[in-house]
């Protein structure tokens, strides 16, 4: 490593502890420590271009979040000093009922973002959320508590969507979501920005409809002015404004198809990677309507936790990047090599499978949900050509069918009920069924619904050769589709509803928003039901 880059972040355990401690610091509301509190500057424009957010709801209250930031496509146009906002969380939209209020320091560390974590409020309540800075409001975003942990909410109401390529499409599925009635949560899966350099290409496979602000983003200023690219986009902002978010990440907000500490390019050393997610990890917690528990420290981070909808449903929220092994047989689609029979690959990591395996042992809720980033059901994809060898995705879990085979041999074992796997990545939308060894007949133990992408890749289309492929080589697959869009459930105590919702364009602005398919899974049965 160059004295430039030991200069820039001391790599060092003792380094990377200095760095973990001051960031847990800086993420509290209140730190141990005394700075001086800048006045508050005259703002020149709207020092909340990029709204506002919420996020995390438990029963007694949730995350908001906002940035102060007069240039934020520059170096943000604020102070170097913290910076005192209010916050505001009121029964009502015009504020006669706030039933919470106090401030908060935006700090320059954190790029002046702030997240408070609001207590005290109602169980299953909706309010209304806002901050003041220098005399000015920003706008105000909707949010929600979850249900009393021993209460039993009549129905549960949740969108699930990500892979958003700014290049790629309009956000306008963002505003549909804004739009729906009555939802509880979003869950993000992941791919919120995308780390590509700037595409001014208008033809091609992937034509750019705008372009990114930057060459490949690799350092901490550069992801700070991606996510702002993307947050000022009025549809993804609508989408924050009126509901609350449970967010994860996948693998491009670090980069395509990373694996634990290992980059997906070659040359890439080890330490250069970990000053990459260290950076990458910062700026994603910065943007984000996060806990503490997420705060990163270095090139780690605890993204995986677990989020209770009374005893309706029990979510755990996964991270499968983060610990995984290398991507076996050098990634890419291809056809099974020796690496992916290892019977001791990991997807989740030892202490991440331990906990979710506990809890799902320990889960008494209707439903046990697993919120998370690549396909799990097996996709046998075939050739081009019509070669008749099985190929799999080797960045998915068919890559690592141990890992599989343990989570889902725990499942039936331990006879979790109503096992719901939520996913994206792949920029396709697929239903199916899980089974912890595909090669031998068994009853299903769970079902699966993977989002297609919100603009990743384009306007899409309603099939495509590879979904043609798969539908005929996977009876265990019930559909598929190529549009851009969303999954939108519904579940009670009988039954979970799920409707994959898509755009026929995003190349465009004014895309309806039309459901591709309806399915029902009833609750004691690991079956999907076409509706």
């Amino acid at each position: 490593m160059d004295s430039v880059t030991r200069h820039i972040f001391d790599l060092s355990r003792r380094g990377l502890l200095r760095g973990a401690t001051a960031m847990a610091a800086l993420a509290a509301t209140r730190p141990a420590f005394a700075q001086a509190v800048a006045p508050m500057p005259v703002f020149r424009t709207d020092p909340f271009p990029l709204g506002v957010a919420s996020g995390d709801p438990w029963p007694q209250g949730v995350v908001i979040w906002t940035r102060l930031s007069q240039d934020p496509l520059g170096d943000g146009g604020m102070p170097p000093a913290p910076l005192e906002l209010g916050w505001e969380v009121a029964e009502d939209e015009g504020f006669a009922r706030i039933v919470a209020r106090g401030t908060v320091l935006a700090r320059p560390e954190l790029n002046h973002s702030v997240r408070v974590e609001v207590t005290g409020l109602r169980p299953s309540a909706r309010y209304h959320y806002r901050f003041h800075a220098g005399g000015v409001a920003s706008p105000v975003g909707r949010t929600r508590t979850a249900p009393a942990a021993d209460s039993r909410p009549a129905r549960m109401r949740f969108v699930s969507a990500g892979c958003q390529h700014y290049e790629q499409g309009l956000f306008t599925a963002w505003r549909h979501v804004a739009s729906e009635q009555d939802l509880d949560f979003v869950f993000h899966y992941g791919d919120y920005i995308y780390e590509g350099r700037a595409n001014t290409e208008r033809s091609g496979a992937f034509p750019a409809i705008r372009s990114h602000n930057s060459p490949a983003v690799e350092t901490l200023d550069a992801y700070r002015r991606r996510y702002a690219l993307y947050q000022l986009d009025p549809d993804l902002r609508a989408a924050h404004h009126a509901h609350p978010f449970i967010t994860s990440f996948d693998d491009h907000e670090v980069e395509n198809n990373w694996a634990g500490g290992v980059s997906a390019r070659p040359s890439v050393t080890p330490e250069a990677f970990a000053l990459r997610k260290a950076a990458a990890f910062q700026a994603w917690y910065e943007s984000m309507p996060l806990r503490r528990g997420q705060v990163p420290r270095g090139p780690d981070i605890t993204a995986w936790r677990g989020i209770g909808w009374g005893t309706l449903a029990s979510i755990s929220v996964l991270d499968t990047r983060s610990y995984r092994d290398d991507q076996p047989c050098g990634d890419l689609v291809k056809p099974v090599c020796e690496a992916v029979l290892n019977p001791t690959a990991q997807v989740l990591g030892p202490a991440q499978e331990r906990w979710l395996f506990q809890r799902l042992s320990g889960a008494e809720a209707v439903w046990s949900i697993l919120a998370q980033q690549v396909p799990m059901m097996r996709r046998d994809v075939g050739g081009l050509n019509g070669d008749d060898t099985p190929r799999y995705d080797m960045d998915k879990w068919d890559a690592y069918p141990a890992a599989r085979a343990r989570l889902l041999n725990h499942v039936r074992d331990a006879r979790v009920s109503n096992l719901v796997v939520l996913t994206g990545d792949v920029h396709t939308a697929w239903a199916g069924v899980l089974r912890p060894d595909y090669d031998r007949e068994g009853p299903p133990v769970g079902v699966e619904f993977i989002a297609s992408s919100m603009s990743s890749v384009g306007d899409g289309a309603e099939m495509t050769a590879t979904g043609h492929r798969a539908l005929e080589r996977n009876p265990h697959i019930a559909f598929f589709n190529a549009r851009r869009g969303y999954t939108l459930h519904e579940a009670d105590a009988r039954q979970m509803q799920t409707w994959f919702r898509a755009v026929p364009y995003v190349s465009r602005p004014g895309a309806p928003i039309e459901n591709r398919a309806h399915f029902v899974v009833e609750a004691e049965r690991a079956a999907l039901i076409r509706a």
